[in-house]
């Protein structure tokens, strides 16, 4: 028998089993104090600070004379603060922030696989991005003053043509809440729902992923590329005259149809590929190698003293014999298995834990701290 998690204060004091039985996908649930006495991680001056950064996705969005506008980052000036109505959106903020990534961490009762990243709201009074919905799951944490949410079940989910946002045509609020610092809102995929600010505030966002059918299969299409092998060429021995020289014979499309449905799905190749697409690093990351890298045998030396942790900007996920790591993905045996594994569930390795690790491992270790994906454990 599976052993039941317990009971989270994150989660309004219920477990995950019951948060995913009665509540994911299903319905919202509002949480007061899921963390008692939150404080903002973050200033303004340090959100804004990041946000001027190229390689930091950020958004400005003001809503001025009736008139929505949208600025893509890096953003080099907010608005003064005593205009109302802007909103600063930070995106993947665990990325680059520790802080944010133990935040993001919390809620690993969902696997990594579905665990997208932590986007930071920072708004002024009045300040929204309008009545829109998601495609994915999100927690909606209260970091910072106050934020108005008004939701709806509704089905009508029709956008207002001509916008640089996705702002609902006709929203029509069913509840209304408000939430304080340490306050959070769960909502699932396409509910509708706005968020206007109550003066100064700041909403951390915690989102999921959800890629579409279509985004999957136009990935697997190109992973197939480098793996589809069909012999042989296209041949016709018993063709004939034809009398409309231009026209298709069917009998070619027949023959094309039977080559190509040699191609089968089949749960090795979907794993592979499934590994390498939840952890291909997104195109706005960028891995920072260190400036004086250690050779490997000192690398190996600091490694079995301190112990390693993951990159923040790292993405490891395993499955069966395969094991994923920024994009890549390599077969392992059941020993290195095993300490990898821990690795991608802790994100860290200690000292001691590394004494099992093989010397194939330690190598591997060694190009990843080399790339930037994994770093020494001494703080």
């Amino acid at each position: 028998m599976k052993k039941k998690s317990a009971a989270l204060t994150l989660l309004g004091n219920i477990t995950p089993e019951e948060f995913f039985a009665n509540y994911w996908q299903k319905k919202p649930l509002l949480i007061r104090q899921a963390i008692p006495d939150f404080q903002p991680l973050f200033s303004a001056d340090e959100l804004f600070e990041m946000a001027s950064r190229d390689d930091v996705e950020s958004r400005l969005i003001c809503f001025f004379k009736q008139h929505w506008e949208m600025t893509n980052g890096p953003i080099a000036k907010v608005p003064v603060k005593e205009k109302k109505d802007w909103t600063l959106l930070v995106q993947g903020v665990n990325l680059h922030q520790q802080k944010a990534d133990e935040l993001l961490r919390q809620f690993r009762f969902a696997p990594d696989a579905r665990l997208d990243d932590l986007m930071i709201s920072y708004a002024r009074e009045g300040g929204g991005v309008g009545p829109h919905f998601d495609s994915y799951d999100v927690f909606l944490l209260q970091a910072h003053g106050q934020r108005r949410w008004q939701i709806s079940s509704q089905k009508d989910l029709t956008l207002i043509e001509g916008m640089p946002l996705k702002i609902l045509q006709n929203f029509k609020a069913e509840q209304e809440f408000v939430l304080e610092p340490g306050d959070m809102l769960y909502l699932p995929p396409h509910y509708a729902h706005d968020g206007v600010a109550l003066g100064e505030c700041m909403t951390y966002s915690i989102g999921f992923r959800s890629p579409s059918f279509q985004e999957l299969g136009e990935g697997y299409l190109q992973f197939m590329i480098d793996t589809i092998e069909l012999p042989g060429r296209y041949a016709d021995p018993d063709l004939q005259t034809c009398q409309h020289p231009a026209e298709i014979d069917a009998s070619m499309v027949d023959k094309v149809i039977a080559e190509l449905s040699k191609i089968s799905l089949n749960k090795e190749d979907m794993t592979i590929f499934l590994g390498e697409y939840l952890t291909e690093p997104k195109s706005s990351v960028f891995f920072n190698s260190p400036e004086k890298p250690l050779t490997p045998k000192k690398f190996t030396q600091a490694a079995l003293k301190y112990g390693v942790k993951l990159s923040l900007k790292t993405q490891m996920l395993y499955q069966g014999k395969q094991v994923f790591i920024n994009g890549e993905s390599f077969t392992v045996g059941k020993t290195d298995k095993q300490t990898l594994s821990i690795l991608a569930n802790q994100r860290h390795l200690s000292a001691e834990e590394l004494i099992k690790a093989s010397e194939d491992v330690l190598e591997a270790f060694c190009i990843w701290y080399e790339d930037g994906w994994l770093e020494l454990n001494k703080n």
